[in-house]
């Protein structure tokens, strides 16, 4: 195995989630190797300024500027500086970090995401809507500070890792893995009545709620399709989805000649996040290793559409291109949001999705400025379909 030489500044933006503590363990096991340069949480200031401490972070931020004085207290005795509020998550963005955790979710992580992105740098992208919502603006930063974009969803890891620095030219197609969630042999009359308790059991893997009411409904497989075509520049008809329950092939790339390559893991978000920290190089992990054996049949089958019509809307959002992948996420999100608080049935989620998409039609979302606008926008209207419905 490469050894890494000189250590790598890092910052971690949404460093309180999932994603976030993922990293932090990665760090704390390696400590020699990495300086943090920022931690960037949103609300939980003491977990902030645990992660803050456990790693010597020089600088703790909190979204919420309420949380100044207790994180100040919290940091005490320390060398960690400490800010708060909107502005001083972008200047930590802004510090010029070697590597940056781009994991603040929903369309808050757009702007930190974008900052970071023009300042060059690799980013590692566990936010989808920063190319789902805000695709063109994000990459042509990117081009344009010569920053260098490395997924950290598990399928896009997946087939970065099995690309393997062939040439785009000989990619036939790709295929992104889906474990089905938890209602995947159910029928759509059996999901009219699902509470959010039953849909926040994922049978394979521990997310946050928003995501894991995603992968439930499939729409987590949409994003996906649409981040997979900003990544790799393939069109709709080239990305295949397959469910696979076991989440142990998490994506196949197609070669001209025949070939497929597969990547494989144990369900471990810290080994995609691993593979990006340290790339070109590898770090080893605590994560599981898998025993093919042990896990016996590995189940293969392609997604009901009229089952989960949450792939069909994100297709065509993609193939609409403009500001439709914006529209899209954002009545998802308010959807979700609503389902979570019961105020709409499982089923809605998707039903609001395209009568949004269908009420607000063909869109310009080329600037930062114009996909916030168009975010909101799409926002009321999905407030304003499911009060018209109720």
């Amino acid at each position: 195995m490469a050894v890494m030489t000189g250590v790598k500044t890092v910052t971690i933006l949404g460093c309180t989630g999932s994603i976030g503590e993922s990293t932090v363990d990665l760090l704390a096991a390696n400590q020699d190797r990495f300086r943090v340069l920022a931690l960037v949480g949103n609300r939980n200031g003491e977990k902030l300024a645990a992660q803050a401490r456990l790693l010597n972070a020089a600088w703790a931020v909190c979204a919420d500027a309420d949380q100044y004085s207790a994180l100040k207290a919290a940091l005490a005795g320390t060398s960690t500086k400490v800010a708060c509020g909107p502005e001083a998550v972008l200047e930590a963005a802004r510090l010029g970090a070697d590597w940056t955790m781009a994991a603040i979710t929903g369309v808050a992580g757009l702007a930190p995401t974008l900052a970071a992105a023009e300042r060059g740098g690799t980013i590692a992208l566990a936010n989808k809507e920063a190319l789902v919502s805000a695709g063109d603006v994000m990459l042509r930063a990117v081009a344009a500070a010569g920053a260098t974009l490395l997924p950290v969803d598990s399928e896009h890891n997946a087939i970065f890792q099995a690309m393997a620095g062939n040439p785009q030219t000989s990619v036939e197609r790709i295929t992104l893995t889906a474990s089905g969630g938890p209602f995947r042999t159910w029928t759509r009359e059996a999901m009219k009545g699902v509470a959010p308790e039953a849909a926040l059991r994922h049978p394979v893997w521990r997310m946050g709620a928003k995501i894991t009411i995603d992968s439930a409904t499939l729409f987590n497989k949409g994003l996906e399709v649409i981040e997979a075509a900003r990544l790799f520049g393939l069109s709709s008809e080239r990305i295949d989805v397959l469910i696979h329950p076991q989440s142990i092939v998490h994506g196949l790339v197609h070669f001209s000649d025949g070939s497929v390559v597969a990547q494989l893991g144990a369900p471990d978000m810290r080994i995609p996040i691993a593979h990006t920290l340290a790339w070109p190089e590898r770090l080893a992990t605590h994560a599981p290793r898998l025993d093919l054996a042990a896990a016996g049949t590995l189940e293969f089958m392609a997604p009901d559409d009229l089952q989960f019509p949450a792939l069909r809307l994100a297709r065509q959002a993609l193939l609409a291109g403009g500001g439709a992948p914006t529209i899209l996420n954002a009545a998802n999100e308010i959807a979700v949001e609503s389902f979570l608080r019961r105020r709409i049935g499982f089923l809605d989620i998707a039903s609001v999705v395209e009568e949004v998409l269908g009420r607000l039609g063909p869109r310009v979302a080329d600037t930062l400025g114009q996909v916030t606008e168009l975010d909101a926008e799409a926002r009321r209207c999905a407030d304003a379909e499911m009060a018209r419905a109720a």
